[in-house]
């Protein structure tokens, strides 16, 4: 089962639905790096997939990099299934491994 990642929108419908699947990894995450559950729907509905993992068992996945309320950056995992978006983790990107917009990584020195 594929998922067509040029069609963002549908991502974002799930998640506007609230057909969201907030798994352990992420609460843990959220708790450890401060980041709210509506931070990670903020992101998601105003974001935009940087990478896509097609072949990820068992959901094709994707990292978004959207903005949390207080307008940061917030790289947020979702594995995809047609129902459903299974939140798998979030973090604040950090600066030295990702490009200055939060969109590449660095190549590794």
């Amino acid at each position: 089962m594929g998922f067509d990642f040029s069609k963002y929108d549908n991502i974002k419908q799930l998640c506007k639905n609230g057909a969201l699947r907030w798994t352990n990894h992420i609460f843990a995450r959220l708790l450890q790096r401060n980041i709210s559950m509506n931070d990670i729907e903020y992101a998601i509905i105003n974001g935009e997939i940087i990478e896509s993992y097609p072949d990820d068992y068992p959901y094709p996945s994707c990292l978004i990099l959207g903005k949390s309320g207080n307008k940061q950056y917030l790289h947020v995992v979702c594995g995809i299934t047609p129902r459903e978006l299974y939140l798998i983790t979030a973090y604040y990107p950090d600066p030295d491994e990702w490009t200055e917009d939060f969109k590449m990584r660095k190549e590794k020195k």
